[in-house]
């Protein structure tokens, strides 16, 4: 093994290790739980809005929909 091969390594090891602690710190922020809860609601408020749109022209989706909400709770 060759001297850049082991520079090589250990420069990836590094970065790796740093960009692992970096993550961490971000999904511990309150910026991100607002983020990610801004998204949650966004979803939600967009399948409410595909139910309204829906109502009575969309038997077959509506029943697709409870399904997939059944899915969701049993999680």
């Amino acid at each position: 093994m060759s001297h850049r091969n082991i520079q090589d390594g250990i420069f990836t090891t590094v970065a790796v290790a740093v960009s692992g602690v970096a993550l961490a710190a971000l999904l511990c922020t309150d910026a991100y739980s607002r983020a990610a809860g801004a998204e949650a609601r966004g979803v939600h408020a967009l399948s409410l809005e595909m139910q309204i749109s829906c109502a009575g022209d969309c038997a077959e989706v509506d029943q697709r929909i409870v399904q997939l909400r059944k899915q969701g709770d049993a999680r």
